[in-house]
């Protein structure tokens, strides 16, 4: 305690002393800097209800800082007193903030902190950007980029009045939507979970409508995956440079069950045990870490990478792990252990991405260099006690990809294998022999892949932030759904099917446009002949619907 209370003087004497010489800091200038970093990942207004991470307390606004605080956490003039400080300086590593960092926060940063409060905890000036935020939205001028849908449907022109005859195209204000990072659907229900910045979206695809937003997670989403019984979504993710965060929820009411600490940067891939009963991350860290989903501990954490690792996949029987990594490998682990069994390598590139089939003989990487690389995996042998692999040989190399590929996934059954990619494409390969099987081309980069349970259907998202869903046997496309952010607590979503039949949220149909060859169009004949919901469920089954503005 002695060492506390002299270290809280010397910060008191020093800013005292710097205050003398400098301008005081300024909530804005120089504090807020420093809270964005290392704080508001967690202390901000949108994890206030959150007190599990936010404890209550925000720090992304003056106001929240200063005067919103359930109990003060700043005593103006009085740096010492001031809770804030002390949770900063404390050596109890339990209670000092950053929560869940290894790390205090920086000297200098420390220090600054401490003067702004001994200044007075001055505001300073407020940026453009945050008085514009606080003028009503009904007052606001945003100005967003076209959202445009094309359709396969050429409308009679006793419907339409336009100049020339053409399919139509749905043209929706609301760009530029945010990627789609992550996909995975549920193994029993027909929900497909759909991640982008800062929230899920869970689409219910019997009723072609979303079921639920979740925005209660930090940063990116990288990685969701439901466990093999269903009840549990873990989700990935995290602030790059700074934390990882990685959360469990319940799928029978939605609410957050766990959030699993350790990772010091982003979570970027997670998989669940076949019994359900751990979860493996990986992180930018350079960490794996298995984490015992009864404790929310990690009992294993492997530093077997020099570099991020990208992505983790389990074997069928759980007892080892594949990971992907920059430092242009692929490694084996023993699942109990976390002792390295063999790396896969020869590669010159970042590795991002790894699968093993559901055979547990084989596996497959790709990454940067957008070749397929199959490997063996048999168990046994080149070590006494191995669980796992028997030198990592490689069987196959399969070009195809143009550029990087972020997601491998083989279908439950493992008679295919499916690849997302830079190129804009999404290719499908035999899961026995790594034939080439078919290629469809979106346009925009791909960042996730997903099987639905059954292998029927599959659904692709990303940089363009649009999820499509494929019929797998012909490579039909099927459904488009598009996400965006709530306003007042309200979904707003879009889904279409290519015959241009649509249903959306209220709050965005007024934003509906149509047109041909770039002339706008009356919306209000095409509404009433498109907004039909029943032909985006049946669309969702597979099955065809029939042609808009038949007699």
């Amino acid at each position: 305690m002695r060492h506390f209370l002299t270290f809280l003087v010397i910060f008191s004497l020093t800013a005292t002393a710097a205050a003398q010489t400098q301008k005081p800091p300024t909530y804005w200038n120089d504090i807020r800097p420093i809270f964005r970093k290392y704080c508001t990942v967690c202390h901000s207004a949108k994890n206030i209800q959150e007190v599990d991470v936010s404890g209550g307390l925000a720090l992304d606004s003056y106001d929240a800082v200063l005067k919103n605080a359930k109990k003060p956490v700043i005593v103006p003039g009085k740096s010492k007193e001031s809770l804030l400080l002390q949770l900063l300086v404390t050596t109890d590593e339990d209670r000092r903030m950053p929560k869940g960092s290894s790390q205090p926060l920086p000297q200098p940063a420390i220090e600054t902190i401490a003067r702004w409060i001994d200044a007075g905890a001055p505001e300073g000036q407020r940026p453009e950007e945050v008085v514009a935020a606080n003028v009503p939205a009904s007052s606001r001028r945003v100005r967003h980029l076209d959202v445009i849908l094309r359709t396969n449907t050429t409308p009679p022109a006793s419907v339409v009045k336009a100049s020339k005859p053409g399919p139509l195209e749905l043209v929706l204000p609301v760009g530029p939507l945010a990627p789609v990072t992550a996909l995975r659907y549920h193994p029993t229900r027909p929900v497909l979970a759909v991640g982008q910045y800062g929230r899920i979206t869970l689409w219910d695809l019997a009723q072609g409508q979303p079921l639920r937003v979740l925005t209660n997670v930090l940063g990116a989403i990288n990685d969701l995956r439901f466990s093999p019984d269903g009840q549990y979504l873990a989700v990935a993710g995290g602030q790059p440079s700074f934390k990882g965060d990685l959360r469990i929820y319940r799928t029978d009411n939605w609410e957050l069950v766990a959030v699993l600490r350790g990772h010091e940067d982003s979570v970027f891939s997670v998989a669940f045990s076949p019994d359900g009963k751990r979860l493996a991350s990986a992180s930018f860290d350079k960490t794996v870490r298995i984490w015992n989903l009864q404790s929310h501990r990690a009992e294993v954490i492997i530093t077997g990478h020099s570099d991020f690792v990208y992505a983790v996949s389990f074997s069928p029987d759980g007892k080892w792990l594949a990971s992907a990594s920059k430092d242009r490998s692929v490694k084996i682990f023993d699942a109990a252990t976390g002792q390295s069994l063999v790396t896969l390598s020869g590669m010159n590139l970042d590795v991002t991405a790894v699968a093993v089939h559901p055979n547990g003989k084989e596996l497959v990487s790709a990454g940067f260099e957008p070749a397929i690389v199959w490997w063996s995996a048999e168990p046994g042998s080149q070590r006494s006690g191995n669980t796992a692999a028997s030198g990592g040989q490689r069987i196959r190399t399969q070009a195809g990809h143009g550029a990087t590929v972020h997601e491998l996934t083989f279908s439950p059954d493992g008679k295919l294998l499916a690849s997302a990619s830079a190129d804009g494409t999404v290719r499908l390969w035999n899961g026995q022999n790594g034939a080439p099987l078919q290629t469809i081309t979106i346009g925009s980069v791909q960042y996730a892949v997903a099987w639905r349970p059954d292998a029927a259907q599959l659904a692709a998202g990303g940089f363009d932030g649009i999820v499509r869903i494929y019929d797998v046997k012909s490579s039909r496309l099927l459904v488009q759904l598009i996400s965006l952010p709530e306003e007042q607590g309200q979904p707003r979503w879009l889904a279409q099917v290519p015959e241009g039949y649509f249903a959306a949220s209220p709050s965005i149909l007024g934003q509906l446009k149509w047109r041909i060859q770039n002339q706008d169009l009356e919306p209000q004949a095409i509404h009433s002949a498109l907004a039909q919901p029943q032909w985006i469920r049946q669309a969702l089954t597979g099955q065809s619907v029939p042609p808009p503005f038949a007699k």
